[in-house]
This record gives structure tokens, C-alpha cells and sequence, in this order.
């Protein structure tokens, strides 16, 4: 089912797309990254409470196992379900569900007198986690001019880094401290999220979403107050281009929620779906795999255990610099090269580590292996909402991002279960081959989208008004 986007309508995203990237669009970074700061916080969070919660309440293996996987368990149900509701309600009612759900989890997680009450907790606290993680990047895609959107977007996405840092300052500094640590550290996680929450208040709604709903009044009105903002950050507005001969724009609209999921494998659009799966697949295996088995590897290369973590400590921080470096290619090689580029670089620093001959060699190629693995996840959140329309734009970011989790969630099982057969050479092997068949995958199949209006992507919209060529609709 389509719906027909008037002139008017169309004419309010010709004024989106011709403002200059401003104080306003900065904001919105700011307001969406922290939320992705939250899915790196509290993700990293977990492997320093394990050590204060085993002996309190006498866990066994298989209970450490599942407090361990409980926030990836409440982030794959968390994104997928983001996605489809945010397709159907709006994108900022689901941002600020997200958040407070994920601080009410979050502080119930940290006063649980049981361990079953606290790996129910961390579960529903993973379900907000994945939601933000999910519906943040289409958010932020859909308000930021083609020219500068795989730059912003990229640039989002590299929060996570920065929350996966201060997990580990909250780990070092608050949990060994006193008995309570582990406690404090997980309120001190929660708290500034309910700042976040009143910060968000005055969020609006994505415009593209309100357009392809039909209320075109609610979002003028968002484009008149970002265009307001921009002139008042002191640049100017320029003049609405001319209207294209075409008075209308049709695009397809999901008739009921979760009707995505099925939308985003039909044609012209099943080939996109593919290759995205297989990309969040192989980037969150290597990635998950890599750390969180590294300090342990690097113990098994005689490495001690003070010198692993400190190792270990200097390639998390490569994380930073490589999200940033991968932001700024976006626009430079577009996503789709960007993303091939740090893919098969990453694979190659898997395989120098592999076969590293000395303790400095570890370090150089671990840290490459960071820098390369957080690059492609700056191409990657920036393309993934950029190959759907907006009808499923947030389903298709969503299930993405829940399948790559799959990956994140089997990777370090398989190399647990596999490490004394295939030993250190195997595992990094297995890190490259992964990371190498997402590069050929986007090479051979990916699309180009860097400088392309979100509605010139879309399939049917490029068949009806012949604005890409043959090939191009194919991918």
C-alpha cells in the first residue's frame, strides 16, 4: 500500500534538506548519542559486576552465564520491537519509553536482593538499551541533509565507545571500592539518564515520519521551528529550490505494525535486507567475539593478568578515534566504501594478530583491530536507516540491528566451546573470515547512497520517477 505526498508535503522536505548543518542538527547529536552512550555503558557494565555478585549470592556456572547474557537477551527483543512500534507511533514517543525504561530497570537492578530479581532487571533494562540503539540512528537520519548525514550519523554511533570507557572507569573506580560498588555504579548509570529524559522534553518528532502519516501541519510546524533555530545560531536559511515537475510522491506505508517485516523482503528491497543482515552479522560476531574473550587470550599468550588488562584497556580505547575516522569517510568514500574499507582492513589486522610474533606486535594489531571493527559500525548505522523507506525505516534498523545480536550473543559461546581445538591462530582466523565475507557482501551488492535525498532511495519512488538507473534500484 502507498500513499501520495502532496506538493506541500514535498515541498517541507526540500526545506530539510536545503538547511545548513547547524547548532540545532549538533544538538540532536548530542541528545541521540548519549542515548547510544547507554547501549556501550551498560553493555561493558556487566563484566565488572559479575565478580561482586558471584560470591554474594553463591552463583553457579550456568548463573553467572545467564546474568552475563541477560542485557543481550533484553537488547535483541528490545530493537526488534523498537522498530516495528516506531514505525507505528513515531520515533521520540519510543526514544523516551526507551529511557525510562531502561532507568527504572537499571535502579531495580541495583537494590535486587536476589539474583533472579536482578537478571529479570537487567533483562528489561536490555530491552530499553536496544531500543535506543535501534531507533536513534533512523531518528537522527531522518532530520540531517543528505550531504552531511552519513557524517552526523556516523558521529552518533561513535557514543558508544565513549560509553563503553566510562563503563570501565565506573568498574575500576566504584565496584572493588566497597561492598556496595557494584550497586553504586549501576544508580550512577541510572541517574543521569532521568537528566537525559528531562532534557528530551522539548524533542520533536521526526518530520519525515509526521509526512508520510499525512500530518502535514504538525510537521511544518517542526520544520518551521528547526528552521527558526538555524537562523537564530546565526546562519542563513537559504531559499526553497524549485519544485520538481512531479506534484506528488508516492511512498509505501506499513498498513499495521509489524506489516515491515514483511515489506522490507519484497522487491527492491529484499537484496538491501539481505546484505544488512549478513553485515550486522559478521561486524557484531567479530566484535563481541574479540572483546570480550581478548584479556583472556592475551593471558593465554603468557601475557600476565595485570599486563592483559592493561593491554586490553588500550585497545578499547582505539574504539574512539576509529567510530570518528569511519564518520568522516562517510561522506568522503560513502558509506558503502567506507564500510568495505574498515572491513577488510579489520579482517587483515585479525590475521596480523593471528600470527603475531612478540607481546608489541599483539598490542599494535589488537589496537588496529578496535580501530577498524568501531570504523565499520560508523558506515554501518548510518547506512542501515538509509536503505528503507520511511514507512519501515525504523523496522528495518531495528530487526538489523536484533539479528546482528545474534552474532554477538553466539560468537563467544563458539569461541569458548572451540578455543582448546583451533587455539589463538584459529579464533582470529574465524575473526577475519567473518569480517572479510561482509566486505565482499557490501562490495558486490551494496548500494552507493551518499548524497541522496532518503526518498531517492527508495525503490518504487526511483522506478516511478526514473531518478536512479536500473542497476542502482536492483541493490
Amino acid at each position: 500500500m502507498t500513499v501520495d505526498i502532496p506538493a506541500s508535503g514535498r515541498t517541507l522536505l526540500d526545506r530539510l534538506e536545503r538547511l545548513p548543518l547547524s547548532r540545532p542538527h549538533l544538538m540532536l547529536l548530542l541528545i541521540g548519542g548519549l542515548g547510544i552512550a547507554f547501549d556501550g555503558m551498560d553493555g561493558s557494565l556487566v563484566s565488572y559486576l559479575l565478580p561482586a555478585v558471584k560470591p554474594l549470592w553463591h552463583l553457579a556456572p550456568w548463573q553467572i552465564g545467564l546474568v552475563g547474557s541477560s542485557l543481550l537477551i533484553g537488547i535483541l527483543v528490545g530493537a526488534l520491537s523498537a522498530g516495528i512500534v516506531g514505525d507505528a507511533i513515531g520515533r521520540r514517543k519510543v526514544m523516551m519509553y526507551a529511557l525510562a525504561l531502561y532507568c527504572f530497570a537499571t535502579l531495580i537492578a541495583a537494590f535486587a536482593p536476589s539474583w533472579e530479581l536482578f537478571f529479570g532487571a537487567r533483562i528489561v533494562a536490555g530491552v530499553g538499551v536496544g531500543a535506543e540503539a535501534a531507533i536513534i540512528p533512523a531518528f537522527i537520519a531522518e532530520f540531517i541533509p543528505a550531504r552531511s548525514r552519513g557524517l552526523l550519523v556516523g558521529a552518533v554511533a561513535g557514543f558508544f565507545s565513549a560509553g563503553y570507557v566510562v563503563s570501565a572507569l565506573l568498574g575500576r573506580l566504584f565496584v572493588p571500592a566497597f561492598g556496595n560498588g557494584w550497586r553504586v555504579a549501576q544508580v550512577l548509570t541510572a541517574l543521569p539518564v532521568l537528566m537525559l529524559l528531562w532534557w528530551r522534553r522539548g524533542l520533536p518528532e521526526s518530520p519525515r515520519w509526521l509526512i508520510q502519516q499525512g500530518r502535514y501541519a504538525e510537521a511544518g510546524a517542526v520544520v518551521d521551528a528547526l528552521e527558526d533555530a538555524v537562523r537564530a545560531s546565526g546562519k542563513v536559511v537559504p531559499p526553497v529550490p524549485a519544485q520538481a515537475p512531479q506534484t506528488t510522491l508516492s511512498v509505501p506505508r506499513a498498513t499495521k505494525p509489524g506489516a515491515g517485516l514483511i515489506l522490507m523482503w519484497r522487491d527492491g528491497l529484499a537484496r538491501r535486507t539481505a546484505v544488512l543482515w549478513l553485515l550486522w552479522i559478521s561486524i557484531t560476531f567479530a566484535f563481541y567475539g574479540f572483546f570480550t574473550w581478548i584479556p583472556t587470550l592475551l593471558v593465554e599468550r603468557d601475557l600476565t593478568i595485570s599486563k592483559s588488562l592493561s593491554y586490553a584497556l588500550l585497545i578499547t580505547v582505539a574504539q574512539i578515534p576509529g567510530y570518528y575516522t569511519g564518520a568522516y569517510l562517510n561522506e568522503r568514500l560513502d558509506r558503502k566504501w567506507t564500510i568495505a574499507f574498515y572491513l577488510t582492513a579489520g579482517s587483515v589486522s585479525a590475521l596480523l594478530m593471528a600470527n603475531a610474533g612478540s607481546n608489541g606486535q599483539l598490542l599494535v594489531y589488537g589496537i588496529l583491530l578496535s580501530f577498524f571493527m568501531n570504523g565499520t559500525y560508523a558506515g554501518l548505522y548510518a547506512y542501515t536507516p538509509e536503505v528503507y523507506p520511511t514507512a519501515i525505516r525504523a523496522t528495518g534498523m531495528g530487526t538489523a540491528s536484533a539479528v546482528g545480536r545474534l552474532g554477538g550473543i553466539s560468537a563467544p559461546i563458539l569461541i569458548g566451546v572451540l578455543f582448546t581445538s583451533i587455539g589463538f591462530l584459529g579464533v582470529f582466523s574465524m575473526i577475519a573470515a567473518a569480517l572479510l565475507l561482509g566486505a565482499l557482501a557490501i562490495l558486490t551488492l551494496g548500494l552507493s547512497t551518499r548524497g541522496r535525498q532518503l526518498e531517492d532511495l527508495d525503490p518504487d519512488y526511483a522506478v516511478a520517477h526514473n531518478s536512479v538507473g536500473v542497476a542502482e534500484v536492483a541493490n
